[in-house]
């Protein structure tokens, strides 16, 4: 290929990246009429994660073919806790689309992608969504839009954008903003295609130098083992050729091009040579990690590494240790889990991973809730068995003293709700930098700069008290000395002082008393977290209870009081919820919250000396 554009697709979460995708591997005629992806949405998001929460988790790449032009596209992740997916796929690029939503205007996680598309110097082609939208405001999106490169540019030149609108759903983009659209407005993704074409650099560079390129991600295939993929910055490599692999400019090994690949849709193909410009993988290499160089041998030069953002937040992930530990895991043991989470490092370089000296437990370190969670659902889904610390944020020592991550959040919410969530921030010790209160819409959004460390553990609090309706999204600042801690928000437990099944009778009587996680006829153990209790301190219950019998009748009888249905909670939840001396265990088929010492006389001992 003489002219090849690579280009990201970046975006805040569900400004219709993946639609839009999808549009344009259907217009390039990437599929068959008779196939089933011409039939499908959300193509890109192919995980089963990705489809459930309805967002893009791992960025990922296609191509389609337009005028004898190869348009190679980066879907990546809206969400700042795959930053990591971001950071080692956007060197891929030459140019980047950034979608916006028409209504919503940028949003945090539109702050953080234009920034690190900006730091990598590509040209921006900035899309304006959803124009359909009854409340869209696409001019003052717009302004909103050219204030935020204003913000993050540092080069005069990265001001110069082109803007397009959209409809992604129905496939349409207009070099103008139309006076009245309807789902009849004639139109495609022509001007889109011709604007990749004008404004984004070919990416065919040196096509005659020593071969090169950075490795941006790892594949496995089930024939040829290991797959290193790449963006090739110069030069040419054909089958069977000798590579070899570098990092700082020293060479770490040499290898044999086994495989080549290319991509054309959403398959990988085969192909005997691989050239400067294009996207690619290539088998054969087995020892490699992400940001390494693999290059001719003839030319040992390696490419600068990818500079990754630190985590802000840690766990510890160990065997479960439950009374029901085996049972409901393929694989629970220590070993099984450090080698399952090694592996995952490999490619999630996001995540950093270390020993926890005292235990055979191992710290995991990530960008956020939302990273770690979707990491341990990953882990479950495989049959994997284990316990989970309290999520901790990561302080930073800075010339003697402390510091600590802060995020702007932002949070859009009803009017009738607004109340609430200023006063769960301000409980929160949050600052309001802006609050936006558009008479024309029927929501309020609140921006607020607050410590990572007072903001763990609200979103569940926010979602309840506003019915679950708040639009939650949050934007790392940076390091802050850090402020006085706040006590813990989260009420007392109801702890289980019995083994068995759970009865009707004595969840009635421990309903009393708070906020029930478990049913009727559910076993537990003693020392399990069943509930949430209605006041600071753990309560102690009994769920196994029954009812006492005498010869004639039940005692109490003619006093039943109605079980109240329990609270079925997510495990985004739980990671909230849980307290310093509690573990949540997961398994492939449920969670629990457990405390550290099941036994009371063991927790008595503990409080008492301070463990």
């Amino acid at each position: 290929m003489n002219e090849i554009r690579n280009i990201a697709i970046i975006a805040h979460v569900d400004h219709g990246k993946t639609t839009l995708v999808d549009a344009m591997l259907k217009q390039t005629h990437t599929f068959r009429d008779n196939q089933k992806e011409m039939g499908q949405t959300l193509i890109m998001d192919s995980s089963s994660q990705e489809r459930e929460r309805g967002i893009t988790i791992l960025a990922k790449n296609t191509s389609v073919f337009y005028k004898d032009t190869k348009i190679n596209i980066i879907d990546t992740p809206g969400h700042a806790d795959f930053g990591g997916e971001v950071e080692r796929t956007i060197n891929m690029a030459d140019g980047a689309i950034l979608l916006v939503d028409a209504a919503e205007g940028p949003l945090p996680q539109t702050k953080f992608v234009l920034k690190k598309a900006l730091e990598r110097d590509l040209k921006i082609i900035v899309i304006i969504n959803k124009i359909d939208k009854k409340d869209s405001r696409p001019q003052a999106v717009l302004s909103d839009v050219e204030s935020l490169f204003l913000d993050l540019a540092t080069e005069e030149s990265s001001l110069e954008f082109v803007t397009l609108y959209a409809v992604g759903r129905h496939g349409k983009v207009f070099a103008e903003l139309p006076e009245q659209y309807d789902e009849n407005t004639p139109g495609d993704l022509s001007i889109l295609f011709e604007t990749i074409l004008e404004e984004v650099p070919n990416a065919v560079q040196e096509p005659n130098e020593p071969f090169q390129m950075l490795v941006s991600t790892l594949d496995n295939d089930q024939y040829v083992g290991k797959l290193c993929i790449g963006k090739v910055r110069r030069g040419q490599l054909k089958q069977n050729s000798n590579l070899a692999l570098v990092e700082n400019d020293q060479l770490l090994g040499t290898y044999k091009a086994q495989k080549l690949y290319t991509y054309e849709g959403l398959k990988q193909v085969e192909t005997e040579v691989i050239t400067s410009g294009d996207i690619v993988a290539i088998a054969g290499v087995s020892k490699m990690t992400i940001g390494q160089t693999v290059c001719s041998p003839d030319k040992i030069e390696s490419m600068p590494t990818i500079k990754v953002e630190e985590p802000t937040i840690k766990i510890t992930i160990g065997a479960n240790t439950s009374p029901f530990k085996g049972r409901e895991g393929i694989y629970t043991t220590s070993r099984q889990i450090r080698e399952r989470l090694l592996k995952e490092k490999q490619t999630n370089i996001g995540l950093k991973i270390e020993d926890e000296p005292s235990s055979n437990k191992l710290v995991v370190y990530g960008r956020g809730e939302l990273h770690l969670s979707v990491l341990i659902e990953n882990l479950r889904r495989e049959g994997y068995e284990m316990e989970i610390s309290r999520p901790q944020v990561i302080y930073k020592k800075i010339d003697g003293q402390t510091y600590e991550p802060y995020e702007e959040v932002t949070i859009e919410v009803d009017r009738e709700y607004n109340g609430v969530v200023s006063e769960e921030m301000g409980k929160r010790k949050a600052v309001t930098l802006d609050i936006v209160d558009d008479p024309s819409r029927s929501t309020i959004r609140s921006v607020y700069k607050i410590s990572s460390q007072n903001f763990l553990g609200s979103r569940n609090t926010l979602l309840t008290n506003t019915r679950g309706t708040a639009q939650i999204n949050s934007y790392l600042l940076g390091y802050e000395p850090a402020s006085v801690k706040i006590g813990a928000f989260r009420s007392g437990a109801l702890v289980a002082t019995d083994s068995g099944l759970t009865l009707t009778y004595g969840l009635v009587n421990a309903q009393q008393r708070g906020v029930l996680f478990v049913g009727s006829g559910i076993e537990i153990y003693e020392g399990m977290v069943v509930g949430i209790a209605n006041q600071p301190n753990d309560i102690e219950v009994n769920v196994c209870k029954g009812k006492h019998l005498s010869n004639n009748r039940s005692k109490g009888e003619g006093t039943s009081i109605p079980l109240t249905p329990h609270t079925v909670l997510s495990l985004e939840q739980y990671l909230d919820l849980i307290a310093d001396d509690e573990y949540l265990e997961v398994t492939p088929k449920n969670l629990r919250l457990r405390k550290h010492y099941l036994q009371k006389t063991e927790r008595r001992v503990a409080k008492r000396s301070g463990r």
